[in-house]
């Protein structure tokens, strides 16, 4: 069967060569999910956007990062004066992870407030820049680049609110979204260090560094595997220190973490997706089923970056599926960015699927002259 002409894709999406059995198992399951993601609408939704600034505890849990950073400012010590701003917020102290990693209010708290903003903004321009880049070679027409742009744009609405910039999602999501974005085979190592940079402001971006040591041991990336694990090794040390920090303040007196088992299931995922991104204007049932036809669409595109994007935005989902609890969803902010992006790959991937579950085949007429 020949390939169909792309829509504005640069190639045919990797559905355009499935037999049509494998392509009506497909179709059944993209079926499934969609209908599933509807079913789920029942499950708890986030109390607002972490990009959104309207919830309590969202402002008051960003009131306390630059509370902090603020007390650093003025000669404080970070274990110090994190741990009694925490104590005083009646916030958990312990496992050692409630209190954040010191690294970005160190950072901020040597840089002027307006400066640190700078630095924010410069960093979202970073994303848009590497993404731009990426979807040259993806699309073939411009329309495809300006849906793709515009849908990366969507993912970052959280990321442009100055009043976000002393929280650490909004950094580490940002720098996962640029870790992807510059990561190419046999170039991997100035993506290592970003994701590692991520992960050292907030270690729940340890799950992106796994799922890139597995993605590139799995494509026989052997040397690339190994920087990412030897990125796990730094932070691991990192952990252990920071570990050491918070138990020289911190007493079994000190108030615990409720945990991180909340089982809310994937509805509460797509309820997450749609609160940190632009999809917050949309109506609930269809936010959903945008979701998972991004992730559809990921899956649709020829190129190994597209499989890492779409396991990282699987993982993380799983994670906010089965760990997170109703005030820990801004945990999403991790794979926001991304989030939206496949829905500029959906048209194509949903016409080479079709047309494949159909059977239908292009009759090719050669003319020879004799």
């Amino acid at each position: 069967m020949a390939s169909p002409p792309p829509i504005w894709m640069a190639e045919p999406t990797r559905f355009a060569r499935l037999s049509q059995r494998s392509a009506r198992i497909v179709a059944a399951v993209l079926a499934v999910l969609l209908l599933g993601a509807l079913a789920s609408l029942a499950a708890p939704a986030p109390p607002a956007a972490s990009g959104t600034g309207n919830s309590a505890d969202d402002q008051r849990d960003v009131l306390l990062y630059e509370e902090i950073v603020d007390a650093m400012r003025h000669g404080g010590g970070y274990y110090d004066v994190a741990v009694t701003e925490l104590r005083a917020g009646h916030y958990p102290l312990r496992p050692f992870f409630t209190v954040r990693l010191p690294g970005l209010a160190r950072v901020q708290a040597a840089l002027p407030q307006p400066l640190v903003i700078v630095l924010l903004y410069a960093l979202v321009v970073a994303v848009l820049a590497a993404w731009a880049m990426r979807f040259r070679t993806a699309f073939a027409r411009w329309p495809g680049r300006a849906v793709a742009m515009t849908l990366l744009a969507g993912g970052l609405m959280a990321f442009v609110q100055a009043d976000l910039w002393a929280f650490h999602e909004i950094w580490a999501g940002l720098l996962i979204a640029l870790a992807l974005a510059i990561r190419r085979p046999g170039r991997w190592i100035e993506a290592v260090a970003i994701a590692l940079l991520a992960a050292l402001i907030r270690e729940t971006a340890a799950l992106m560094l796994v799922i890139m040591a597995a993605m590139a041991w799995i494509e026989g990336e052997r040397r690339e595997a190994t920087g990412w694990a030897a990125a796990l090794g730094i932070l691991a040390l990192a952990l252990a220190a920071h570990a050491w920090g918070v138990a020289q303040l911190v007493g079994p007196l000190d108030p615990a973490s409720p945990g991180w088992s909340g089982m809310l299931g994937p509805g509460f995922a797509l309820h997450s997706v749609r609160a940190a991104t632009a999809l917050v204007l949309a109506p609930g049932w269809l936010a959903a089923l945008l979701v998972v036809l991004a992730l559809f669409g990921w899956s649709g595109w020829r190129d190994p970056l597209a499989r890492r994007v779409l396991a990282v935005m699987a993982g993380y989902g799983t994670i906010l599926a089965l760990f997170a609890r109703p005030d820990t969803f801004y945990w999403v902010l991790l794979i926001a960015p991304l989030s939206l992006v496949g829905l500029a790959f959906a048209p194509d991937a949903l016409r080479d699927l079709a047309r494949a579950a159909r059977g239908t085949r292009r009759v090719v007429v050669t003319r020879m002259d004799r």
